[in-house]
């Protein structure tokens, strides 16, 4: 007797139909994207494809113009119930990013905070966690990305990889159901790339749901469980990395990858 297959994992994040303009030019055009927990995926394609407005309607810092977005069942942008919905204004989506960690290109750290007054600025500012118990949290994440030692630094006395991996504490010590990175190495100098690299290589290993906007198409192979290709406002290919780089069924993906090799 066979034994029956068991179920998908609920998706943590399930994105249907997003659709977004700015005036005439149409950047998303019915893009469907969900990641299940724990997984990790990443997102490729070339500049203006769509990959960095996905990532900034996921976490509310931009409306979609069409489409739904659902973090573990819940409902973003909106309030209201079926047939009555209407976008939520900014209190309920401060509220609503809590459950997502972003990483952008640029650090955005403030320069006259040290490290630890940096990770720990929204426990306290968003959370209202206590000042000594939000201290000794980004102290501890500040280890976790292997920064124990420059707690009282300020970003001036820091690298850019060290810094980005100040951005990443601050956004995982919020303790989000998800992280996006968007392009997180790209302004960094080679030789600074490969130690952040290293810690979302750790994140990803403990379990962290990641969605990875990047070019780094060796991380992409290594780490991810799905690769993604987007042209045009649209995902013309997803993988798993061994079919997405070994054996792509989409030209545009064969096209894309010789560019990127």
């Amino acid at each position: 007797m066979d034994t029956p297959a068991a179920p998908a994992a609920t998706p943590l994040l399930d994105a249907r139909n997003l659709h977004k303009s700015y005036g005439d030019r149409s950047v998303l055009r019915g893009v469907d994207l969900s990641i299940r927990p724990g997984q990790v995926k990443a997102m490729l394609g070339p500049s203006g494809s769509g990959k960095s407005t996905t990532l900034r309607l996921i976490n509310l810092l931009e409306r979609a113009d069409q489409g739904t977005i659902e973090i573990d069942g819940q409902r973003l942008g909106t309030v209201g119930g079926p047939g009555s919905e209407r976008p939520a204004p900014e209190r309920i989506l401060a509220k609503q990013r809590q459950s997502v960690g972003m990483v952008f290109q640029q650090f955005n750290l403030f320069p006259h905070l040290n490290a630890t007054r940096n990770v720990m600025s929204g426990l306290t500012t968003v959370q209202r966690v206590p000042h000594r118990e939000a201290e000794e949290r980004a102290v501890m994440m500040l280890e976790r990305v292997g920064l124990g030692a420059h707690a009282g630094k300020y970003p001036s006395e820091l690298s850019g990889g060290q810094q980005q991996r100040v951005a990443i504490a601050r956004a995982l010590v919020m303790e989000p159901k998800l992280m996006l990175f968007d392009e997180p190495t790209s302004a960094l100098d080679p030789e600074l790339v490969g130690e952040v690299l290293r810690v979302m290589e750790g994140l990803a290993r403990d379990g962290m749901t990641m969605l990875v906007v990047t070019h780094e198409t060796r991380f992409a192979r290594r780490v991810a469980d799905e690769v993604v290709l987007f042209d045009d406002g649209v995902i013309v290919e997803q993988q798993e990395p061994e079919g997405f780089f070994e054996n792509p069924q989409s030209e545009r993906t064969k096209e894309f990858l010789r560019h990127v090799h």
